[in-house]
């Protein structure tokens, strides 16, 4: 599903121009290039950083990454459950290292987009040619009142970037009695994994129904009126846990009054327009916006929020040079439909769209004309899973779904007139294509 590799990228090359100009230097090259930057190393940073050493090894390419040690969002709710160990979701920076990648562990504190420099917490200044910025989101604490960022690393964790916040729910989840009620409070969309919040539930049911709490409720209060996969999800809910009233599993929409606007930390109770309920558990996930750097930097011009970016090269619409990938942009007419999937893949598919654009810019070639791609992998539970695939393509300065070779796991076999159940054994070698999904992007990104 990579939109571009080193191959692709040449024989895209080789068809816009002469084979004297496709001299991609090795990495004894004597003179730098040009010298990138990329803020963030999540999947998004760390792919950009090391394609643009793959495809040009005469790019001085530096990573600025405050952690040392990433986790993966994707398939972190079955760390949740307890169907999945953490560390199979943790990987370090040693492999971009070994692609010739400067990878500096610091906070990004200022950028001069005049000056084209980038400063960090440790005092370190940096100079760049071009920017890429992979910022990921920071969350709006107070769209929830009684929900802070300080409840959030203690008593109110969202989990939303996997971590300590997963462990920690995981251990509350394991310390629910039975008959206890976990509540998920879902924002409203655009925000980061669209499917994300859904699986949780399945995965919190899965827990309850592996450890004998049968009479276990999980109650998701929702600011939409429909979320990604929902027909899949809700035929695993009816099958797997029960769905609806006397199900395990309920879920009320945004018009429903799902929408929770208040939650009481001390005794647990989740407030909507007209309703209250009251959690074992509960989890707020707030609503998201682009990274603070991104942010202060003035580039998340779209409602204040996220950052909007040419199609062709995931450049800035506001500043020059300056790139923003993953779960931080939009873009196009896709901004008044939530804008891209914020996703994993699509994070690494718009970096080598980066990558590739910045190179042909650097040799003096013509612009590839790029494809994204999406690839999402929802786990509900030991043998049922389903998935999802995106591709977009670049037509007359607008992003363009492609109907060919998109499509999404189906909910029965056979015609609408005479549908037949789908096979386990598909639900289930779903679960085995999303595990090693996981292990390929992470080996691809950080390898």
């Amino acid at each position: 599903m990579n939109a571009f590799d080193r191959r692709g990228f040449l024989k895209a090359l080789a068809a816009a121009s002469s084979a004297s100009l496709l001299c991609i230097p090795n990495a004894q090259a004597a003179k730098t290039k040009a010298r990138v930057v990329v803020v963030g190393g999540g999947y998004g940073g760390a792919t950009a950083a090391k394609y643009l050493r793959l495809l040009d090894s005469g790019i001085d390419v530096t990573l600025i990454e405050r952690e040392t040690l990433y986790t993966s969002c994707p398939l972190s709710n079955e760390v949740i459950s307890g169907d999945r160990d953490i560390k199979t979701l943790q990987v370090g920076y040693k492999g971009l290292q070994k692609h010739g990648v400067k990878v500096v562990h610091d906070e990004v504190t200022q950028i001069d987009p005049v000056k084209k420099t980038v400063a960090t917490a440790g005092g370190k200044h940096f100079d760049y040619d071009a920017l890429v910025l992979s910022p990921g989101i920071d969350f709006n604490y107070g769209a929830v009142a009684g929900q802070t960022e300080q409840l959030a690393q203690t008593r109110l964790p969202h989990a939303w970037k996997a971590g300590p916040q997963t462990l920690m729910l995981k251990k509350q989840l394991a310390a629910m009695p039975d008959g206890g009620k976990f509540i998920i409070s879902v924002p409203p969309g655009p925000f980061r994994c669209p499917p994300g919040p859904y699986e949780r539930a399945a995965q919190v049911a899965l827990h309850c129904k592996t450890h004998g709490k049968k009479k276990a409720k999980v109650l998701i209060l929702d600011a939409n009126d429909s979320f990604s996969k929902k027909p899949l999800f809700e035929q695993a809910w009816k099958e797997l846990y029960g769905y609806g009233e006397g199900g395990m599993i309920e879920w009320i929409s945004g018009s429903n009054d799902g929408k929770v606007e208040r939650v009481d930390p001390e005794t647990l109770t989740c407030y909507t327009g007209f309703g209250e309920f009251k959690g074992d558990v509960v989890n707020i996930i707030p609503p998201h916006h682009a990274g603070k750097i991104a942010k202060s930097l003035g580039l998340a011009t779209f409602k204040d929020k996220w950052c909007e970016v040419k199609p062709e090269s995931m450049e800035s619409t506001k500043t020059k040079d300056i790139y923003v990938i993953g779960d931080a942009c939009v873009g196009g007419e896709l901004a008044t439909n939530n804008g891209f999937p914020k996703s994993a893949h699509m994070a690494m598919s718009q970096a080598k769209v980066v990558a590739a654009s910045l190179v042909a810019k650097v040799n003096g070639l013509p612009p590839p004309q790029p494809i994204y791609t999406n690839t999402c992998y929802s786990v509900v539970a030991h043998d049922w899973g389903f998935s999802v695939v995106h591709l977009y393509r670049v037509r007359d300065g607008q992003w363009v779904y492609i109907k060919e070779g998109s499509g999404i796991s189906p909910v029965t076999f056979g015609t609408k007139e005479a549908p037949l159940p789908v096979p386990r054994l598909y639900r289930k070698l779903e679960v085995e294509y999303a595990d090693g999904w996981l292990r390929n992007v992470l080996a691809d990104a950080f390898g």
